[in-house]
């Protein structure tokens, strides 16, 4: 066993999972039974008492569909700026303990030979780390005035050279987030959106109309959503909206959100939903590598000092808040205690919504085809067990087989 509970065993080509509660994006229903062979669901029946090799016996718990991120930096004092397999492998069994089975690593602004290191590590380790979806390219592509923890010296406008040199690892990068106002913006938004990149307003000062021109060449989402962007304000004597209030308002668009009862109030949180409805919402955590860590531990963000304080990482001067320390778990906890949301909508917004937004087709959904990735969580919303292709990669206890 290694960090965060992963067990190496060999798995059955057949799984039984039983006596569980799945949540589907509609609802949750009991006496189902998760047929598994070879990593995938091959069927979803009706509860059994037959005796079967292999069934797992989940106790009357939820069984959620793995947990997808779109936005992790990093956990337990590592980066993915490392560009290291063991930073890689540490992130995500940390992240595993919160039921995530896929997550994009995220790097930071940063110059663009730094970026294309983390992608070569990407490209060379994801087949043997199964959570490892791809990259999140934030930055360095940002508005000064809206950077947040990002350091402003290595922040640069989308040049012709810089955007093919991304390009190149099109493969590797499953997203980017960059601010759409800039000079050479809306010709970057449509390269990556034509080479099926998911592209993300953040880290913006964009007025209405540089959001709406990104809308229009490929821009489908936003960047931890009220954080590092821009709202309604005058032009003169008018009054007119920002990346917030488009995204708000256009159907089509995506909103990243970090429920860590820190970065967004339950108010704001309360609002979103009311605009965006469960199915226009995806949970990210914007994990740091303060992620795991005591109060008090200080760590970097690609040069920037940071220190976990008070459940979340900020800034060491105090001046901006520079990620969270939350795993997935949390996030869904916080919507459904603190926001009163219903526990399935909580789901799909870490489940369904974020696998739909960079095209992972057999992932986030229970359904027959879909791959064996799942969170098994207690009543209180705790997670017990993580399975990937049905490997058990996180367990806070001993497996329960009939064999």
């Amino acid at each position: 066993m290694d960090f965060a509970g992963r067990k190496r065993n060999c798995v059955p080509n057949r799984m039984i999972f039983t006596n569980s509660r799945c949540i589907f994006p509609a609802g949750i229903r009991d006496g189902i039974d998760v047929v598994v062979e070879d990593g995938k669901i091959v069927d979803l029946r009706e509860r059994t008492d037959r005796r079967e090799k292999n069934v797992v016996d989940l106790g009357g718990n939820y069984l959620a569909p793995g947990f997808v991120d779109l936005h992790v930096h990093g956990a337990v004092g590592r980066d993915a700026m490392e560009a290291s397999v063991e930073a890689f492998r540490v992130i995500c069994d940390f992240h595993a303990g919160g039921g995530t089975t896929s997550l994009l690593l995220t790097t930071a602004t940063a110059p663009i030979a730094a970026i294309v290191d983390v992608l070569n590590a990407v490209r060379n380790c994801r087949s043997s780390i199964k959570q490892i979806a791809g990259v999140h390219v934030e930055g360095p592509f940002i508005s000064k005035n809206k950077r947040g923890a990002q350091r402003e010296k290595f922040i640069c406008e989308p040049t012709p050279d810089s955007i093919a040199q991304l390009l190149e690892y099109a493969d590797v990068i499953k997203r980017v987030t960059l601010a759409p106002e800039l000079p050479g913006a809306i010709k970057a938004i449509a390269q990556f959106h034509e080479r099926k990149i998911s592209v993300s307003g953040g880290h913006s000062d964009a007025w209405d109309e540089d959001a709406r021109a990104a809308f229009a060449h490929g821009m489908r989402s936003v960047t931890h959503t009220f954080n590092c962007m821009s709202s309604a304000r005058h032009d003169g004597i008018y009054r007119k909206a920002g990346l917030l209030e488009f995204a708000l308002s256009e159907p089509q668009i995506n909103c990243e959100l970090i429920a860590d009862g820190h970065h967004v109030s339950a108010t704001l949180m309360k609002m979103l939903y009311r605009a965006k409805g469960a199915a226009g919402i995806c949970l990210v955590t914007d994990a740091i590598a303060g992620a795991g860590l005591p109060e008090g531990s200080q760590v970097s963000l690609y040069g920037r000092d940071c220190i976990v304080k008070e459940g979340v990482c900020v800034l060491a001067d105090g001046s901006a808040l520079a990620g969270s320390a939350s795993r997935m778990i949390d996030l869904v906890r916080t919507l459904v205690r603190g926001v009163d949301l219903p526990l399935h909508e909580a789901i799909a917004m870490a489940t369904e919504n974020p696998a739909r937004e960079i095209g992972l087709e057999t992932k986030g959904r229970l359904a027959v085809g879909t791959d064996a990735d799942f969170a098994v969580l207690s009543q209180r919303l705790e997670v017990l067990q993580t399975f990937a292709g049905g490997e058990q990669i996180f367990s806070r206890s001993p497996n329960r087989y009939h064999t």
